[in-house]
């Protein structure tokens, strides 16, 4: 375990610093920059170099991200060239919004799960059903399922609301409405893959040789399920399971301009359109460390269910 922790840090530093130096680039390649969106096109060109030279944006751009770099590392990702606002502020207070998308969606790996494990042991007309429903789910964009969750919850039935996200604190029921449907855009995407992943696995296990033999002696089918089956097809299920929840992050960038929800994925879409450099690469160092730490988990319960990954 200690090998397997030395090996995720000496990888997470330059992973985010990659990606980090990478966002910067390619964000400054976009034409116009935050001066300009700021003044407007026809704003006298003194104006326009005053205000450049104020947001530091005539400085080499090796030079900017090394300055956003050496506050970034101290936990300053400074301010907004859109708003003057504080990028940090903005950040944590954006952050849990995206967290619950993300882990609210997770629990859709659970239906997912079922769905698998059903689908592999009850091979007939039940089997069938399940494969439908997954391979349905995989095949319809997920903003598809988003217009429809809206259309008919929101529009028609106006049970939850589709837009106007209300804070836990202000009203714990209000916030678990605004984000019922945003979640189940999410979840329904994310649970065709783990269902795919786990009726495959589930099905190799089956037909190996320890089960017959389990059988053989007269263990009990439910036993056999839950004490063996699953546990060694768990494997590629949570490999499965943290790719998705990688996946989710991106998925939060469209549910989140959808629903207008004040999360990391609509202040990642209103700063490029700002050209707001600094709050691009704010959102993209959070991104990429959530990514780092989701890799992390991932590993560390692979390395729990199979000793032979602690030993590699």
């Amino acid at each position: 375990m200690i090998a397997l922790l030395r090996r995720w840090a000496l990888t997470a530093v330059p992973l985010v610093f990659v990606v980090t130096a990478l966002t910067f680039v390619l964000a400054s390649l976009v034409p116009g920059d935050a001066a300009r969106a700021i003044v407007g096109v026809n704003a006298p060109p003194g104006q326009y170099e005053a205000l450049r030279d104020e947001l530091g944006l005539d400085k080499p751009l090796p030079q900017q991200y090394w300055n956003w770099l050496s506050g970034a590392v101290q936990g300053d990702f400074g301010h907004s060239t859109a708003n003057q606002d504080s990028i940090g502020h903005q950040l944590r207070v954006r952050l849990g919004v995206t967290l619950c998308l993300v882990i609210g969606a997770l629990i859709g790996a659970v239906v997912g799960v079922g769905m698998g494990v059903l689908s592999a042991v009850r091979r007939g007309a039940a089997g069938r059903i399940v494969d439908v429903v997954t391979l349905l789910l995989a095949a319809v964009p997920g903003y598809w399922f988003g217009l429809i969750l809206a259309y008919v919850f929101a529009v028609k039935l106006q049970w939850l609301p589709a837009i106007n996200y209300v804070a836990f604190s202000d009203s714990p029921s209000g916030w678990a409405k605004s984000l019922t449907l945003p979640v189940l855009t999410l979840g329904l995407t994310c649970s065709a893959p783990i269902a795919k992943q786990t009726r495959n696995g589930v099905l190799t296990e089956l037909d190996r040789e320890y089960v017959t033999v389990l059988r053989a002696r007269g263990v009990a089918t439910r036993s056999i399920l839950f004490k063996h089956v699953l546990r060694n097809a768990s494997a590629p299920v949570v490999t499965v399971l943290g790719l998705v929840a990688i996946g989710l992050l991106c998925g939060t960038v469209l549910v989140e301009t959808l629903f207008v929800l004040p999360g990391l994925g609509g202040l990642a879409v209103t700063s490029t359109g700002a050209h707001d450099l600094p709050a691009i690469q704010g959102v993209a160092a959070v991104f990429t460390v959530i990514v780092v730490l989701v890799n992390l988990v991932t590993d560390v319960i692979l390395a729990a269910l199979d000793p032979r990954v602690r030993s590699s």
